[in-house]
Protein backbone atom coordinates (compact mmCIF):
# COMPACT_ATOMS: atom_id res chain seq x y z
CA UNK A 1 0.00 0.00 0.00
CA UNK A 2 1.36 3.64 -1.10
CA UNK A 3 2.01 6.24 1.32
CA UNK A 4 -0.53 8.54 0.26
CA UNK A 5 -3.35 5.37 -0.04
CA UNK A 6 -2.26 5.17 3.85
CA UNK A 7 -2.63 8.91 4.52
CA UNK A 8 -6.20 9.02 2.80
CA UNK A 9 -7.34 5.72 4.88
CA UNK A 10 -5.91 7.60 8.33
CA UNK A 11 -7.59 10.76 7.57
CA UNK A 12 -10.88 8.82 6.95
CA UNK A 13 -10.33 7.47 9.82
CA UNK A 14 -9.86 11.17 11.68
CA UNK A 15 -13.48 12.75 9.62
CA UNK A 16 -15.29 9.78 10.51
CA UNK A 17 -14.39 9.19 13.79
CA UNK A 18 -14.69 12.90 14.66
CA UNK A 19 -17.89 13.21 12.96
CA UNK A 20 -19.39 10.71 14.92
CA UNK A 21 -17.60 11.76 18.08
CA UNK A 22 -19.02 15.37 17.14
CA UNK A 23 -15.89 16.91 17.54
CA UNK A 24 -13.39 18.99 15.57
CA UNK A 25 -11.24 16.80 13.09
CA UNK A 26 -8.54 19.37 13.06
CA UNK A 27 -8.30 18.76 16.44
CA UNK A 28 -8.39 14.98 16.50
CA UNK A 29 -5.20 15.31 14.31
CA UNK A 30 -3.31 18.00 16.04
CA UNK A 31 -4.22 15.32 19.27
CA UNK A 32 -2.15 12.61 17.09
CA UNK A 33 0.71 14.21 15.93
CA UNK A 34 0.95 15.29 19.42
CA UNK A 35 1.21 11.73 20.68
CA UNK A 36 3.50 10.52 17.80
CA UNK A 37 6.01 12.96 18.80
CA UNK A 38 5.74 12.75 22.86
CA UNK A 39 3.70 9.30 23.13
CA UNK A 40 2.31 8.39 26.72
CA UNK A 41 3.34 5.33 27.96
CA UNK A 42 1.54 2.06 27.08
CA UNK A 43 0.05 4.52 24.44
CA UNK A 44 1.06 2.53 20.65
CA UNK A 45 1.55 5.99 19.00
CA UNK A 46 1.99 5.64 14.93
CA UNK A 47 3.34 8.54 13.16
CA UNK A 48 1.26 10.65 11.04
CA UNK A 49 1.95 11.31 7.41
CA UNK A 50 2.29 15.08 6.09
CA UNK A 51 -0.93 14.48 3.59
CA UNK A 52 -3.20 13.10 6.35
CA UNK A 53 -3.00 16.81 7.48
CA UNK A 54 -3.12 18.13 4.10
CA UNK A 55 -6.36 15.93 3.67
CA UNK A 56 -7.57 16.97 7.18
CA UNK A 57 -7.23 20.42 7.11
CA UNK A 58 -8.10 20.50 3.48
CA UNK A 59 -11.78 19.14 4.13
CA UNK A 60 -12.36 20.97 6.95
CA UNK A 61 -11.57 23.94 5.38
CA UNK A 62 -13.26 23.35 2.19
CA UNK A 63 -15.83 21.44 3.89
CA UNK A 64 -18.99 23.95 3.78
CA UNK A 65 -18.38 23.62 -0.19
CA UNK A 66 -17.57 20.72 -0.55
CA UNK A 67 -20.85 19.70 0.95
CA UNK A 68 -23.01 21.83 -1.14
CA UNK A 69 -21.36 20.45 -4.07
CA UNK A 70 -22.52 16.84 -2.30
CA UNK A 71 -25.58 18.13 -1.61
CA UNK A 72 -25.81 18.92 -5.50
CA UNK A 73 -24.16 16.26 -7.33
CA UNK A 74 -26.21 13.41 -4.91
CA UNK A 75 -29.15 13.04 -6.64
CA UNK A 76 -31.74 11.47 -4.18
CA UNK A 77 -29.17 11.05 -1.22
CA UNK A 78 -29.13 14.06 1.11
CA UNK A 79 -25.48 14.46 2.90
CA UNK A 80 -27.56 13.16 6.26
CA UNK A 81 -28.83 9.74 4.53
CA UNK A 82 -25.57 8.76 3.47
CA UNK A 83 -23.64 6.19 5.23
CA UNK A 84 -21.14 8.59 7.38
CA UNK A 85 -17.75 6.10 5.53
CA UNK A 86 -19.13 7.37 1.90
CA UNK A 87 -20.00 11.18 3.25
CA UNK A 88 -16.60 11.28 4.74
CA UNK A 89 -14.70 9.54 1.57
CA UNK A 90 -16.89 11.66 -1.17
CA UNK A 91 -15.61 14.92 1.11
CA UNK A 92 -11.72 13.40 0.26
CA UNK A 93 -12.38 12.83 -3.11
CA UNK A 94 -14.00 15.97 -4.33
CA UNK A 95 -11.11 18.16 -1.73
CA UNK A 96 -8.27 16.04 -4.03
CA UNK A 97 -10.52 16.47 -7.07
CA UNK A 98 -10.80 19.90 -6.20
CA UNK A 99 -7.99 21.31 -4.39
CA UNK A 100 -5.23 19.29 -4.50
CA UNK A 101 -2.80 19.61 -7.91
CA UNK A 102 -0.39 16.63 -7.84
CA UNK A 103 -3.30 14.38 -7.58
CA UNK A 104 -4.74 13.57 -10.69
CA UNK A 105 -8.57 13.09 -10.72
CA UNK A 106 -8.58 9.42 -11.98
CA UNK A 107 -6.23 8.63 -8.90
CA UNK A 108 -8.58 10.50 -6.32
CA UNK A 109 -11.70 8.70 -7.73
CA UNK A 110 -9.19 5.50 -7.91
CA UNK A 111 -8.32 6.07 -4.36
CA UNK A 112 -11.73 6.62 -3.32
CA UNK A 113 -13.70 3.31 -4.51
CA UNK A 114 -10.84 1.72 -3.02
CA UNK A 115 -11.18 3.10 0.12
CA UNK A 116 -15.34 2.46 -0.14
CA UNK A 117 -14.73 -0.54 -1.69
CA UNK A 118 -12.78 -2.21 1.63
CA UNK A 119 -15.08 -0.28 4.22
CA UNK A 120 -18.47 0.22 3.16
CA UNK A 121 -21.57 -1.35 1.51
CA UNK A 122 -21.57 -3.22 -1.75
CA UNK A 123 -23.52 -0.26 -3.71
CA UNK A 124 -21.27 2.08 -2.24
CA UNK A 125 -18.32 2.31 -5.04
CA UNK A 126 -21.46 2.37 -7.91
CA UNK A 127 -22.62 5.54 -5.87
CA UNK A 128 -19.25 7.37 -4.74
CA UNK A 129 -18.14 6.90 -8.64
CA UNK A 130 -20.95 8.39 -9.42
CA UNK A 131 -20.99 11.78 -7.79
CA UNK A 132 -17.12 11.99 -8.26
CA UNK A 133 -17.33 10.95 -11.74
CA UNK A 134 -19.54 14.20 -12.28
CA UNK A 135 -17.70 16.06 -9.93
CA UNK A 136 -14.60 15.34 -12.28
CA UNK A 137 -16.40 15.78 -15.45
CA UNK A 138 -17.87 19.50 -14.29
CA UNK A 139 -14.65 20.06 -12.67
CA UNK A 140 -13.57 23.34 -15.08
CA UNK A 141 -17.06 25.11 -14.02
CA UNK A 142 -17.20 24.19 -10.97
CA UNK A 143 -13.41 26.25 -10.73
CA UNK A 144 -14.42 28.88 -12.47
CA UNK A 145 -17.43 29.58 -9.96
Amino acid sequence: MGARTKARKRALDLLFASEVRGRSAVEALEEEVTQAVAPKAGVDARPVADYTGVLVRGVTEHRERIDELLSTYSREWSLARMPSVDRNVLRLGVFEVLWVDDVPDAVAVSEALGLVRDLSTDESPAFVNGVLGTIVRDKAELAAL
